[in-house]
């Protein structure tokens, strides 16, 4: 596999590049230091069979770009894209191979697909999402609460998000709770409970080291390899 990292100089890019070593045939990052280019134009046109972008959501227009022009898959591991970027990423996977995800984890992906079934289960019970990450993250919810808030809406169509609450807010019935706390150096918990009004189940995962998104983007990148145009996420890798 070829991959172009954009995003290379940011915690995230490191510890890719560091994985896929000599696989690495291109580096972008905004800032152009170690002699990365700050462009994919300063790049210019590399053979890549991916690329895969941890760097902003700001950027999914270039790293789409950049993928149509060489004719590669695009690995989009940044979250908080606004609905015009979400739009232009499902528009791309019409004609290119897209790994879209909120988040890169494979526990992550288990989680939700767990927190779906079991509110399958309970359909009349209350559900909680309560996620947990360092004091400079930016968006909020985090992506991976959305994923699981989205999962759960598979088998709860009606349900609908309350982020954050502030002030007179009742309990309505087909709420689904997000709570977001930001703090010290905390890689990232994500919890879901659900309560039945007799018993409490709770669902969690916490990530130990940002490694394991790396590990993920890896996976996901050599997921791609030989696939069609479409848009795929890591419920795809899952099977």
């Amino acid at each position: 596999m070829r991959a172009v990292l954009c995003g290379a100089n940011g915690a995230m890019g490191k510890l890719i590049d560091a994985r896929l070593g000599a696989e690495v045939v291109g580096r972008v990052s905004l800032d152009g230091e170690n002699g990365v280019c700050k462009t994919f134009d300063a790049l210019g046109p590399v053979e890549a069979d991916v690329v895969i972008d941890f760097s902003h959501h700001s950027a999914a227009a270039d790293v789409l770009r950049y993928a149509k022009a060489i004719g590669g898959a695009a690995v989009i591991g940044t979250t908080g894209h606004t609905e015009e970027e979400k739009a232009l990423i499902a528009e791309a996977a019409k004609e290119i191979p897209v790994f879209f995800s909120g988040n890169m984890s494979l526990g992550i992906a288990v989680l939700c697909r767990l927190a779906k079934e079991t509110a399958g289960y309970f359909p009349e019970a209350d559900i909680e999402i309560v996620e947990v990450h360092h004091n400079r993250k930016v968006d909020a919810p985090s992506g991976t609460a959305l994923m699981l808030y989205n999962a759960i809406r598979e088998v709860r169509p009606e349900a609908q998000a309350n982020c954050g609450r502030a002030g007179e807010c009742k309990r309505t019935k087909n709420e689904i709770g997000i709570s977001s706390l930001r703090m010290g150096t905390v890689v990232g918990v994500h919890e879901v409970h659900i309560h039945t009004g007799t018993q409490i189940l709770t669902l969690k995962h916490e990530a130990v080291t940002r490694g394991m998104l790396a590990d993920g983007a890896v996976e996901a990148a050599r997921f791609m390899e030989g696939k069609g145009a479409g848009l795929y996420n890591m419920e795809s890798m899952l099977g």
